[in-house]
């Protein structure tokens, strides 16, 4: 299995370059790995910290463990890998850390090399993410190295009777903190004991986001004080719904505003033209009475989370196919939040749905029976909120428990 995984790797970096000549988000992918090394060359002789993510979400579980590290440990260079492309994009910026790039592929020869150029002081790496060649050379190099709001299910490779060598690259971490006790019983079952369960460092940083001031006096003036239903992270399969909604069902009083995943002009232009009710731009917002529309379309990245503060009732994307976004931004301001009803891999929706915090719906029909009960049923709307924000508040401290940890070795 070892030689066979080192295989595909190879076979990967000749196949990227090919595909990326026709594929934009391929070409990202192998244009940002071709300079990873070149950034990383800023941290020689620093002592640094490594925090490797997947993607946007899992970043967002890195940051209040970022904070904290740069707010009581300044002296220490922060490094954030992506392995994703979305992720890199839209945080590619981010002020906290001192380099941020996209983990190379994981060859034998790349990890030698990373691990040697980087030379961290500590690996914190996020969720899920486990690249064997990697994790082997900072097990090799007694380099420090924690889980953070580990997920482990059953399926994956570790808990089969061929997954050895991506078993062994388990013992590279120190420690596991993981979200649940499932994760934990898994760990402790092939023999790992160094286990915590500690939750999801998400909660923390949600919670965070009622402290900042969340007004944009343009949704104030756009929202006019009315019933307002804001759809974050929208798909196309998302949109179809909401539009049909928005279309044959929708009140004078309701407004909507739309925040799509995909903002390319083309598309925003062809969900605009989808819906029948005056529609507004956020990049033709200027010069507009916006409390004259019923639909608004955030054609821009970076704002959302404060639009979720505006919202009586929140629907998040991605959970009727292609990967549900994130439901804790829109749950810590106490809105009702509905989603699509494939969310088995997020146990945070899983809880939700679970306990009433959180509506699960999975065709036109439903969509339309649920937003029509949460206008019209005040009471309902406002208990389902309370579910979801006692429930942010029974779930903090992750970061607590995991700096506890780390003001220990550092």
């Amino acid at each position: 299995m070892k030689f066979l995984y080192n295989f595909v790797v190879f076979i990967t970096s000749l196949l990227l370059p090919i595909i990326a000549l026709f594929d934009k988000k391929i070409k990202l992918f192998v244009k940002g790995r071709n300079e990873t090394f070149s950034k990383i060359s800023e941290l020689k002789k620093s002592k640094t910290i490594w925090f490797h993510t997947a993607s946007l979400g899992e970043f967002e579980q890195a940051r209040p463990i970022i904070e904290e590290i740069k707010e009581k440990y300044p002296s220490y260079k922060i490094l954030v890998t992506f392995f994703s492309p979305s992720g890199y994009e839209i945080r590619k910026g981010y002020d906290l850390a001192d380099v941020i790039c996209y983990l190379p592929l994981d060859s034998k020869s790349n990890a030698r090399k990373f691990i040697k150029e980087v030379n961290p002081q500590f690996a914190i790496f996020i969720k899920y993410e486990f690249w064997p060649n990697i994790l082997n050379e900072l097990k090799r190099n007694e380099i420090p190295t924690i889980l953070v709001s580990g997920i482990l299910r059953e399926k994956q490779l570790f808990f089969k009777n061929y997954g050895g060598f991506m078993r062994d690259s388990l013992k590279a971490f120190h420690h596991f903190f993981v979200q649940d006790e499932n994760s934990k019983e898994l760990l402790n079952s092939i023999n790992f004991e160094n286990v915590t369960i500690a939750g999801d460092t998400r909660f923390d940083r949600v919670s965070k986001i009622l402290e900042q001031d969340n007004t944009l006096d343009f949704i104030d003036q756009f929202k006019n004080n009315q019933y307002t239903i804001v759809a974050g992270s929208t798909w196309q399969e998302d949109e179809t719904l909401l539009v049909n909604y928005i279309n044959n069902n929708a009140s004078e009083k309701e407004k909507f505003i739309i925040a799509p995943h995909n903002i390319k002009q083309d598309v925003i232009l062809e969900l605009q033209n989808s819906i029948n009710k005056k529609t507004v731009l956020f990049s033709d917002k200027e010069d507009k009475n916006l409390a004259e529309y019923t639909v608004f379309i955030i054609d821009t990245i970076g704002i959302l989370t404060k639009i979720y503060a505006a919202a009586d009732v929140a629907y998040v994307g991605g959970g009727l196919k292609t990967g549900l976004h994130n439901i804790l931004e829109p749950a810590t301001f106490g809105i009702p939040v509905v989603i699509g009803n494939k969310y088995d891999k997020f146990k945070e929706a899983v809880d939700l749905v679970k306990i009433g915090g959180c509506l699960s719906i999975k065709n036109q029909q439903e969509f339309t029976a649920n937003f029509i009960k949460l206008k019209e049923d005040e009471n309902f709307r406002k208990l389902t909120g309370v579910i979801n924000k006692r429930y942010i508040k029974d779930n903090l401290g992750a970061t607590k428990l995991i700096m506890n940890y780390l003001n220990n070795k550092l």
